[in-house]
């Protein structure tokens, strides 16, 4: 009976650390998704709302970008995503600060020259203040 018992409580914290978690990665791909969708769409608000202070937006080309330059590139059309899809997507919670790696796929129309982009991305989410921000990001060209 004390085994049955001690078993039920190992098992209750197990569980109660697993929800925690996926709550946590639960906000992380949604704050993904958000940022996806703004790319998109070009939203100057959701992408200052979604991105930190101290961005740091790295491209394949080597290029990087602040907060500033990544959002003005994206609602000025220099950067310009028509879609985004994302594949193997995984997230690690540590604490206040997530990773992401992912593929994207990518039809783009930069400055109106229609192209298309297959990369590897591996973002660095920060919880500030209770919302997820992104801190930094890296592409990597897929070959």
């Amino acid at each position: 009976m004390i085994k049955r018992f001690i078993y039920l409580i190992v098992l209750t914290g197990i569980m109660q650390s697993a929800q925690a978690q996926s709550k946590d990665e639960s906000a992380v791909s949604a704050a993904v998704e958000s940022l996806r969708k703004a790319m998109i769409d070009g939203d100057k608000t959701g992408l200052q709302n979604l991105t930190a202070n101290q961005l740091s937006y790295g491209h394949s080309s080597g290029r990087v970008e602040d907060k500033a330059s990544f959002v003005d590139n994206i609602v000025t059309g220099k950067s310009d995503f028509v879609t985004i899809d994302l594949t193997n997507q995984t997230i690690a919670v540590a604490g206040d600060a997530a990773i992401v790696r992912h593929q994207l796929a990518a039809t783009t129309n930069d400055n109106g020259n229609p192209g298309s982009v297959k990369l590897n991305i591996l973002l660095v989410w920060q919880k500030q203040k209770g919302q997820w921000k992104l801190l930094a990001r890296q592409a990597v060209k897929v070959p």
